[in-house]
C-alpha cells in the first residue's frame, strides 16, 4: 500500500502486483526497515490520483506468510492468485506436520487461525491445515543441549564434506528414536559411513554364483527379503527410522553372507540386492541413485515402485520358545510357528535339559504363553 496526502492510504492495484523489493537496500543496525532509506522505492505515485505518494516500509511479520505458505506450495508458479484452488483441493490438507514442540503456541496456532478464516471466505473446503502432528526430538552433544557457550555445537557441514550428506542424514535418523532425539557421537557416524560404503561395494561388485544352486538357501533368501521389506515399510509408515535403518543394516550383513556362499542364482541375488537399494533410497538418495545407474538402469530410482512383500513369504516359520522351571530360565528351543500347546508341552517335558529339574517331582502346572514361553511349575 502507499500513502498519499490527498487520498490517504491506498492499496496498490492488483495489476501492479507483486511489488518487487529493491536490490540495493543496506541493512544497518538502526532497528528500522532498510527500505525506509531507499528513496527510489519509497517515493512513488498514487494509484488513485496519480499524485506523489510514499510506499509503506514497515512490512508484516514473517508469521503472516508462514501461516498460509502450505497453500502456495500446492501451486508455486500460479500467477492468477495466491494459490490454485483446484491444486489446493487435490493436495491439502497436509498429511503430517513435523517440527519442534515450540511451534505449537505460535506458528501452528496462527496457521489454524488463517486456515479457518480462509475457509470462511469460501476459498478452501477444509478446516485444519495439518491432519497429524509429530514433534521430533533434539540432537544433543556430550549429553547436553548444543550451545555456543558450552562449545559443543556440531557443524554438520564438516561431516557432509568428509562423508557425504547421505551419511549425515542416515546417522541422524539412526542415532535414536525420532521423537526423542539422540546424542551426537563421532564413532557412531563413522559406523554409518562404513555401512553405506559396504552397501555400495556389496551391490556393485559382481556376484559369482556357485556351480549348484541350493534350494534351501534360495528359500531363506526370499523369506528374509520379504521379512525386511515388511519391517522397513512398517517402520517408515510409523516414523521409526532408527529401527528401520537397523533392519537394513541386518539385511546388509545377511546379504554379505549369501554373496560369500554363492548358493543362490544370479537373478535371485540381484532381486534381493536391488530391494535393499530401493529400501535405502529415501535415507540415502544420492548414493542409491548412483548405484541404480551403475547397475544399468536409466530412469531414477526415486521413480521406482516401492518393494512389495508377500505375507506368506514373510511369515516366521520357526519361533524360539523360552523354557522355565518355577520361573527360572532353563533352556530355549526352536519350534514351528504352528506348534500347538499340547505339542509344545510334550516337547518341553521330553527335553534333556529340563528332565533333571522335573524327574521325581510333581508337576503342578504348565503355563504356556503362545509364541513366547512355557513355565513348568513343579513341587
Amino acid at each position: 500500500m502507499v500513502y498519499c496526502n490527498k487520498c490517504g492510504i491506498v492499496p496498490v492495484s492488483e495489476k501492479d502486483l507483486p511489488v518487487l523489493l529493491p536490490d540495493d537496500a543496506e541493512f544497518k543496525p538502526t532497528g528500522e526497515s532498510p527500505l525506509k532509506y531507499v528513496e527510489s522505492f519509497v517515493n512513488t505515485t498514487c494509484p488513485k490520483c496519480g499524485g506523489p505518494a510514499k510506499r509503506e516500509t514497515d512490512t508484516m511479520d514473517t508469521f503472516m506468510c508462514s501461516s498460509w505458505y502450505f497453500l502456495r506450495y500446492a501451486s508455486p508458479h500460479y500467477a492468477a492468485a495466491a494459490f490454485d484452488p483446484a491444486e489446493v483441493k487435490y493436495w491439502l490438507p497436509v498429511d503430517i506436520y513435523t517440527g519442534g514442540a515450540e511451534h505449537a503456541v505460535m506458528h501452528l496456532f496462527y496457521a489454524r487461525f488463517f486456515t479457518k478464516a480462509i475457509r470462511d471466505m469460501g476459498l478452501i473446503n477444509f478446516s485444519e491445515p495439518f491432519t497429524k502432528l509429530f514433534n521430533q526430538g533434539t540432537i544433543i552433544a556430550d549429553h547436553q543441549k548444543m550451545s555456543k557457550s558450552r562449545g559443543n555445537v556440531v557443524n554438520p557441514d564438516k561431516y557432509v564434506a568428509e562423508m557425504g550428506a547421505d551419511v549425515v542424514r542416515a546417522y541422524l535418523m539412526f542415532c535414536g528414536p525420532w521423537e526423542l532425539g539422540g546424542d551426537w557421537n563421532d564413532s557412531g557416524i563413522a559406523g554409518v559411513s562404513r555401512w553405506v560404503n559396504r552397501v555400495w561395494t556389496l551391490v556393485l561388485e559382481p556376484y559369482i554364483p556357485g556351480n549348484q544352486v541350493n534350494n534351501e538357501a534360495r528359500k531363506e533368501l526370499i523369506h528374509v527379503t520379504h521379512q525386511t521389506i515388511k519391517k522397513v515399510t512398517h517402520d517408515i509408515d510409523n516414523l521409526q527410522f532408527n529401527t528401520m535403518i537397523a533392519a537394513l543394516m541386518e539385511f546388509t550383513n545377511y546379504l554379505a553372507k549369501v554373496k560369500d556362499s554363492g548358493l543362490v542364482a544370479q537373478a535371485d541375488w540381484q532381486e534381493a540386492a536391488l530391494s535393499l537399494v530401493k529400501m535405502l533410497a529415501p535415507t540415502a538418495p544420492h548414493t542409491t541413485e548412483e548405484i541404480w545407474h551403475q547397475t544399468g538402469h536409466q530412469e531414477s530410482i526415486h521413480n521406482q515402485r516401492w518393494p512389495q512383500w508377500n505375507e506368506a513369504l514373510a511369515k516366521e516359520e520357526e519361533i524360539t520358545l523360552i523354557i522355565q522351571v518355577n520361573g527360572k530360565l532353563r533352556d530355549r528351543i526352536n519350534v514351528p510357528v504352528t506348534i500347538t500347546e499340547e505339542a509344545a508341552k510334550q516337547l518341553v517335558l521330553a527335553d534333556q535339559k529340563i528332565k533333571p529339574f522335573t524327574e521325581g517331582k510333581q508337576i503342578a502346572n504348565i503355563i504356556y504363553v503362545p509364541g513366547r514361553l512355557i513355565n513348568v511349575v513343579v513341587k
